[in-house]
């Protein structure tokens, strides 16, 4: 009898976390998710708490950065069925880390103040390994300190370092993209006048950078523009702070003249939408005219009357120029209230879309089916 108990407690708790974990499920709205016709939106993962920046190794693991929560996460895939099998918290209690990026077996992740790196961390997820220190010289300021990191076709870790300040001048290295060599050395900032990268690209053909950045707060709202900026080379100026989305001086930092001196985005974005993580599309599902396009995640406006933002929006080129700024999946936000806030983007080898969300603590498969 005394067996028989114990085996009806186990049941029951397991019936208990299993109806827990399927509520979660059923509680995000995906049905309210509007995409093109062809489209549709599943959860890859869910429980995965402030889901931030994400990376996959050639593996299949799937590692989350996180920026509240202190974790990074591994997501195991292991039947192919894109959905999680597991979650491992692979690290916690780290300050902010938001970043991370992968190369040869190692897992990279931006704290605050550092890169750490994990080696062969692969073969000891049930185990990590200690980190290895790969570079702590960066500014321990927590406003826009969290980092989103990749390496670029040159071998680099790219690294932002975000302006500590809703508007300010600092000086170097804030405000700034900069980039180094796998193992720390070779430091170099890459291009100013950057208020705050949370997501970079390369284009699939040109290997130039592309990137986000957000725009300051507190000068009404519609202005200014969140911005995607285009950086062919080094050593470019994107604005801040002394002018705002393509024309507008900022009212205590910007001097006559200093607008025409800088670089202006490739397209102004909305205004406040908070445009994070953006890819190239390089897959195969979607149909041609989103090949090498740019999808952007917009986490959301808060400095705003209305809120705006909470969606994925696409950034249409023609001859390596930005031409056109439209919604591609909405439903996030649901007349003023938001239930899901996007974060990242990550383009799977079959060619579908996975969409970070900090905020409902997942994470969603986009695909394509032809119709």
């Amino acid at each position: 009898m005394r067996s028989l108990r114990i085996i009806q407690a186990l049941l029951l708790i397991l019936s208990m976390l299993f109806g827990s974990w399927a509520a979660g499920q059923e509680s995000l709205p995906l049905h309210k998710i509007k995409l093109p016709e062809g489209f549709k939106i599943e959860l890859f993962a869910s429980n995965v708490p402030n889901a931030r920046s994400m990376t996959r190794s050639p593996n299949g693991t799937l590692f989350v950065g996180t920026r509240q929560a202190g974790n990074v996460y591994a997501i195991l895939d292991t039947n192919r069925d894109y959905r999680a099998d597991r979650i491992i918290t692979i690290a916690s209690g780290l300050n902010m880390p938001n970043g991370v990026a992968f190369r040869d077996g190692a897992l990279y992740v931006a704290e605050v103040h550092r890169v750490i790196r994990f080696d062969n961390i692969e073969a000891r997820l049930d185990r990590p390994p200690h980190y290895v220190v790969v570079n702590d010289t960066f500014p321990d300021k927590r406003h826009h300190g969290w980092k989103f990191i990749r390496f670029g076709p040159d071998g680099k870790l790219y690294v932002p370092i975000g302006a500590p300040c809703n508007v300010c001048d600092r000086g170097d290295p804030f405000a700034t993209i900069t980039h180094m060599n796998p193992d720390g050395s070779g430091f170099e900032i890459f291009a100013r006048g950057v208020r705050n990268t949370v997501g970079f690209d390369w284009h699939p053909v040109t290997g130039e950078l592309w990137f986000t950045d957000n725009g300051r707060d507190w000068l009404g709202d519609n202005l200014p523009p969140d911005e995607l900026n285009h950086a062919p080379k080094p050593g470019m100026h994107f604005g801040f702070p002394y002018c705002h989305g393509k024309n507008i001086p900022d009212p205590k930092f910007g001097r006559v003249g200093k607008c025409q001196q800088t670089t202006p985005p490739a397209m102004e974005l909305g205004p406040h939408v908070a445009a994070l993580g953006m890819r190239f599309y390089t897959g195969n599902m979607f149909p041609k005219e989103y090949h090498h396009q740019i999808f952007i995640a917009e986490h959301g406006s808060w400095n705003r009357t209305l809120k705006i933002g909470y969606r994925i929006s696409l950034v249409r080129l023609e001859d390596n120029r930005a031409v056109s700024y439209e919604t591609f999946a909405r439903g996030w936000l649901q007349g003023q209230k938001a239930w899901g806030r996007p974060v990242d983007i990550e383009i799977l080898p079959d060619g579908s879309m996975l969409v970070s969300d900090d905020f409902a603590d997942a994470i969603y498969r986009i695909s394509y089916t032809a119709r």
